[in-house]
C-alpha cells in the first residue's frame, strides 16, 4: 500500500518562493598530493532553488557524492565557497557547522543509517532529541501518519522491511523542517516495487511541503521526478535538464559516458 504526504501535514504553509537556498561558486575537491592526487571536484557552480528537487547523476567517480557532502556541510572543498539559506559554511568551524547541520539540514542514506537500539519513533525523532526540542502541535502524529508508520512506532529496525526503514530514514530527515534535504542514493537498496513508493514518498514531501531537496542517484526513474537534473563528468558539471523523462535521461546519461 502507497502512503503518500498529504497537504494537510501544512495546511497554513505560504507560498514557497523562488529563491537560491543553496549556492555553490567555484567548488573544487582534491584528494593526495603530487602524482597520486585526484581531483574529485573541478570548478563547480551551480544554485540550488526553494521548494524544488534537484537530481545529481554522473558515472561512478564523477564526484556526485563528493559534491553533496560539500553541499551539507560533511567535506570541505579545496577551494570554492558554499552558501545555504545566505550563510556561507565553508568559513564554518568544525562546532558551527555541526550546529548550521542540524538547523538546516536533513539527510537520507542509501543504507538508512537508522540506530538498531532505538524504536521508529526515537530514531525518528532523534534530530529534536539532540537539539533538545520537541516537535510542535500535531506536526509529528500527522507525518508518522502519512509515511506509513503509525502502526510501527514502537518497533525496532530489524523489525522492519527495507522500505519500511527508508521511511522511517525520509521521516527522521523532515521531522525538524529542515531548510533543505540530502538524500544519497534513497533507492540504492530497494528492489523495484518498494522503490517506487519510496519516490514518491520523496516527490509528495516536495509538492505538498514545499521541502527543497537534493538527491544523488544512479537511477533514471528516480531522476525522472526530479524538477532539474544536474549531470558531473570528471568532476564536472557537465549538463543541466529540466524535467524529464526516465528515456531522455538515459540519453542524457549516455552522451555524458561518451564525453
Amino acid at each position: 500500500m502507497s502512503h503518500a504526504l498529504a497537504v494537510s501535514l501544512v495546511p497554513e504553509a505560504p507560498p514557497v518562493p523562488s529563491d537560491v537556498v543553496v549556492e555553490a561558486v567555484g567548488l573544487s575537491r582534491r584528494f593526495g598530493k603530487g602524482d597520486t592526487a585526484v581531483d574529485a571536484l573541478r570548478d563547480v557552480s551551480l544554485e540550488i532553488e526553494a521548494g524544488k528537487l534537484t537530481a545529481v547523476m554522473g558515472p561512478s567517480g564523477s564526484g556526485k557524492s563528493t559534491l553533496m557532502h560539500i553541499l551539507a556541510g560533511l567535506d570541505r572543498p579545496t577551494a570554492g565557497e558554499v552558501h545555504l539559506g545566505g550563510i556561507e559554511i565553508t568559513k564554518l568551524n568544525d562546532t558551527e557547522l555541526t550546529k548550521l547541520r542540524r538547523e538546516h539540514i536533513g539527510f537520507v542514506f542509501q543504507f538508512f543509517n537508522l540506530l538498531p537500539m532505538l524504536s521508529v519513533e526515537e530514531n525518528v525523532l532523534l534530530p529534536l532529541a539532540i537539539a533538545g526540542e520537541k516537535p510542535g502541535g500535531d506536526w509529528y502524529e500527522d507525518l508518522i501518519e502519512q509515511v506509513g508508520l503509525a502502526g510501527r512506532r514502537n518497533h525496532r529496525p530489524s523489525e522492519l522491511s527495507g522500505g519500511q526503514q527508508q521511511r522511517v530514514a525520509i521521516a527522521r530527515a523532515l521531522v525538524s523542517r529542515p531548510t533543505v534535504v540530502f538524500a544519497d542514493e534513497p533507492t540504492g537498496n530497494l528492489d523495484s516495487a518498494t522503490s517506487k513508493d519510496i519516490l514518491r514518498l520523496v516527490r509528495e514531501s516536495v509538492v505538498s511541503l514545499g521541502q527543497t531537496t537534493v538527491m544523488v542517484t544512479h537511477d533514471p526513474s528516480a531522476a525522472a521526478i526530479a524538477d532539474r537534473i544536474l549531470f558531473l563528468a570528471d568532476g564536472r558539471l557537465v549538463k543541466d535538464l529540466g524535467p524529464s523523462s526516465a528515456r531522455a535521461v538515459v540519453d542524457a546519461m549516455e552522451e555524458v559516458n561518451r564525453q
